[in-house]
Formats: structure tokens, C-alpha cells, sequence
């Protein structure tokens, strides 16, 4: 298939078009690269061994869409477009949901318009009302949530949902995806967050750079085994395979999955393995916990495993091994 990432220059779409391209099919990318490098999409061209188109637009501009859908024959739509950090979105609600639900609709409309079924939505373990351990597909989902961003997702699954009951034609996915962590193995792509990061992988890499001072672990009192917050973190490269996986396995319909290992990491326990991957402790401190944290967050992936034949394969070591790699070899990101 020819497929169409939307946001695909980013640190998830990358490593999905070097998985689609393994999987025999033919990736292009639509990216306003506002928060990604057109460098990630040559490198994963070079990594899988192709050229890969790449479009330098807004998913929000359905005229546009509906071109490269054209031109570029597609035949499905993986839709990783929007905005992602949790506290912006608090910050400028309205700049979310304008792009967010914006990008996403002008997508569905546009495949719609030019004959496209088949779509895959990038979605979050945020749109889950209740953190909690080895949460299933059926627990409660909804718009009542701590943040826009979260909101944001719960509404395109929402919308997905209304356009495959109004059109019997659209074979849809959504994928709520856990806690992205690590980079191609190779270390030629990762993530490469602007400033501060948000997630706690990059930000530890920073530390053991030597870019930050130390770790703030936000709280080691919680009711877990060693005290920190735990998460279901799981490798870039195994959640790429579950795009690929959820692109082959489409019917009428939507088919929603959660995209996890089923084992969760405290916050030591990720600060452990990347202490083992750079071969030394690293600085941390113990600070208040943060409002809003939740004790646990953990994915059930058995429904993955028996629609798409998937599941996850790659360690929290293998993740810290392999963001550490990405993290020396590009001490700057893409930027050299």
C-alpha cells in the first residue's frame, strides 16, 4: 500500500515509515515541520533502503491533503498530525483543539472527497478517565480530562467513530499508544524534543550528557513497589510494528487497541537502565510529586495480540540503550 503519514516527520512517524518500508509498503509524509526536521525522513529513507516523499504542509489544509492523496495514488492514511505536550495544551487550550480537531477532520474529509478508506488514528492511554494498572480497551473514556490534549484525543476518537458509522466504507484503527521511549537502533533517528523535554527518557539522556544538572524524581511515596510513579513504556520501533499491524489487520468499522508492553517501569526503574546503558549513576533528587500524577498507568495489550497479531518485544534496557546511542551520536537533535 501506499500509505500517507500525516505528521510523519516525527519521532513516532519517522520509525513507522521505517517500518512500513520494511513491510513492503510505500510511505510519503505531510509534515509543517513546526516541531520536526526533514533530516528524521531522510535518514529513515536511507535506514530502510527507499525514498521517501516527503510534502512540507499543514494537515489542516483539506485542498492540500486531497492533492497529495492524488498525486501520490494513496491508499491509506495514518494520522500522526497535532500538537502533543500535556502542559502547553493547559497553557493555549484553543491553539489545541483548533489544530488537533482541525488536522483530523480536514484528513477524514479530504479521504472522503478522493476515495480513501482506509485510516489509522494516533491516539493516547490520556483519553482514559482512571490511570490505572493494565487498563482495558472497554474502561471508561472521556472528554472529562485533566488536560486539552487529552481532550483533543478523546474527540477524534469520537469523530472517528461517527464518520465509520456514517460511512460503512471506512476501515479505521485507533491506537491508544502508552509511553513511547528509546530510538532506532541504529542512533541515526530519535527523539529530538525542542528545550526542555517533557518525557522523562530525554530528559535522563540529557542529564547523563551532562545538559542538566540531575533528575527530579516528582514524588517516592506513591503506593508502588519502589515509591515512584510507573508507566507502560514502550519502544519506539515496537509501537512503529503496531502501526504496520493495525494497517494490515483494517475491516469496516473501527477497531480500537491499546499499544503497550503490559509491564510497567517506575520512574527508578527507568533511571536504572539508562544508568546501565551509559555504564554509571547518574544525579537525581527526590522532589514534591506533581498535581494530577497518577500512581499507575499500564496497558492490557491482549487485544492487540489477538486482532493484530502483535505484541511488544523490546526491553526498558534495549530502550535505554538505544536513546543513549541516538543521544552521542546527535548531542544536538537533527540540528548537527
Amino acid at each position: 500500500m501506499r500509505v500517507l503519514l500525516t505528521g510523519g516527520a516525527g519521532f513516532i512517524g519517522s520509525h513507522t515509515a521505517i517500518a512500513l518500508a520494511e513491510h513492503g509498503h510505500s510511505p510519503v509524509v505531510l509534515d509543517d515541520l513546526s516541531n520536526a526536521s526533514p533530516a528524521a525522513i531522510e535518514r529513515a529513507g536511507r535506514l530502510a533502503g527507499v525514498e521517501i516523499p516527503m510534502v512540507a504542509g499543514d494537515a489542516g489544509d483539506r485542498e492540500l491533503v486531497g492533492r497529495v492523496l492524488d498525486e501520490h495514488e494513496i491508499d491509506a492514511v495514518i494520522h500522526f498530525a497535532g500538537l502533543k505536550a500535556v502542559g502547553e495544551s493547559v497553557a493555549q487550550p484553543l491553539t489545541y483543539y483548533r489544530v488537533n480537531l482541525g488536522s483530523a477532520i480536514a484528513t477524514l474529509e479530504a479521504m472522503a472527497a478522493h476515495g480513501v478508506d482506509r485510516f489509522v488514528f494516533s491516539s493516547s492511554a490520556t483519553v482514559y478517565e482512571q490511570p490505572g494498572e493494565l487498563l482495558r480497551e472497554d474502561a471508561p473514556v472521556g472528554i472529562d480530562l485533566p488536560n486539552p490534549y487529552g481532550r483533543t484525543k478523546a474527540m477524534i476518537e469520537a469523530i472517528v467513530a461517527d464518520a465509520a458509522a456514517a460511512d460503512p466504507s471506512l476501515r479505521a484503527a485507533v491506537l491508544r499508544y502508552f509511553n513511547p521511549v528509546g530510538a532506532h537502533e541504529s542512533g541515526d533517528i530519535g527523539e529530538d524534543p525542542k528545550g526542555v523535554p517533557n518525557n522523562l527518557m530525554p530528559f535522563i539522556a540529557q542529564v547523563a550528557a551532562g545538559e542538566r544538572e540531575r533528575l527530579r524524581i516528582y514524588g517516592d511515596d506513591y503506593d508502588t513497589a519502589d515509591g515512584t510513579g510507573v508507566r507502560d513504556y514502550i519502544h519506539v520501533s515496537d509501537l512503529a510494528e503496531g502501526h504496520v499491524a493495525a494497517l494490515e489487520a483494517l475491516e469496516p468499522g473501527v477497531l480500537t487497541v491499546n499499544l503497550g508492553t503490559g509491564i510497567g517501569g517506575s520512574v527508578l526503574d527507568v533511571l536504572h537502565a539508562f544508568e546501565r546503558a551509559v555504564g554509571h549513576e547518574l544525579p537525581s533528587e527526590v522532589v514534591a510529586r506533581r498535581p494530577g500524577d497518577a500512581p499507575v498507568s499500564t496497558a492490557d495489550p491482549t487485544l492487540a495480540r489477538e486482532r493484530l497479531g502483535w505484541q511488544a518485544t523490546r526491553t526498558l534496557d534495549d530502550a535505554a540503550r538505544d536513546a543513549w546511542r541516538w543521544q552521542q551520536r546527535n548531542p544536538r537533535g537533527y540540528r548537527g
